[in-house]
């Protein structure tokens, strides 16, 4: 296991998730911004657990994909089973394209979803032994 990255991953994760949080319903923030703030700390945290059980994951911003490498038993698997619609954001938020802008009710929904696989890889993750700061 390697502790001490995976709880480097967390923070990070969880700083994601925080400004991400801050965001929602400021009128000077970018609902886009959240969005992709909220997928970065989905990834990360998909990525800390990873990285605690020192599985190599490939490079994507595929949050289906990077839970899916888990190894059964990891509750991620069931309680978070479909998180393509932030995966989008890991792109769409970042570059002009075909796609309508974000708004504040997806912003919210990022950060929704976010929040959850925190939540469930963070009690995966203290159940394993590993000491996770709250959000």
């Amino acid at each position: 296991m390697n502790v001490t990255e995976a709880q480097r991953w967390l923070r990070f994760a969880r700083e994601d998730l925080l400004v991400a949080t801050a965001m929602l319903g400021n009128s000077d923030a970018y609902p886009r911004h959240a969005c992709w703030l909220a997928q970065q700390a989905a990834e990360k945290t998909l990525k800390a657990a990873l990285v605690f059980l020192e599985i190599e994951f490939p490079f994507s911003h595929d949050l289906d994909r990077l839970r899916d490498i888990l190894p059964a038993g990891w509750s991620v698997k069931t309680k978070c089973p479909d998180l393509a619609e932030l995966s989008e954001w890991a792109t769409e938020a970042r570059y002009p394209g075909d796609t309508l802008e974000a708004v504040e009710v997806d912003a919210q929904t990022a950060v929704r979803q976010a929040r959850q696989v925190w939540e469930v890889i963070s009690l995966d993750l203290k159940q394993r032994g590993l000491t996770v700061p709250t959000v």
